[in-house]
């Protein structure tokens, strides 16, 4: 998993908090990153129609609520989150050994179970829900 999954449910929810247009630089500051990561996830979020963007001295990012809809499957489906996976795998298809041949094809299934799993946890989760726990509300 990459950090944009927690960077993107960070700028939803303080965008969601401030309720106004809010630039690249104020969240990077409060997110903790850098203008440029946070632009590259924004853009996606953008894509999804999870954000609305202005240009200018004045741009920025509002959020497209409502934030009891917007869930955190969501926001994984627009930054195309993978939780469960890996670079590496063990084996090779090719080898005789059906342990070595078959290794990685199987962990593979489990990963994308496991993956299945946690969008279907975050689609009871929304916004308004995370809010709530910062807020002290839920």
């Amino acid at each position: 998993m990459t950090s944009e999954f927690g960077m993107a449910v960070h700028a939803l929810t303080f965008l969601n908090h401030k309720g106004e247009m809010v630039s690249s630089e104020v969240l990077a500051e409060n997110i903790c990153t850098n203008p440029a990561r946070v632009r590259k996830v924004m853009a996606k979020l953008k894509r999804a129609g999870l954000v609305t963007t202005r240009e200018g001295l004045d741009g920025g990012y509002l959020f497209n609520g409502p934030a009891d809809k917007v869930t955190l499957s969501m926001i994984a489906q627009a930054v195309e989150a993978r939780f469960v996976s890996s670079s590496w795998k063990s084996g090779n298809q090719d080898m005789d050994c059906l342990v070595a041949s078959g290794m990685a094809g199987l962990l593979d299934g489990i990963y994308d179970q496991l993956d299945r799993r946690c969008y279907e946890r975050l689609e009871k989760l929304t916004v308004e829900d995370i809010n709530g726990k910062i807020f002290g509300a839920g």
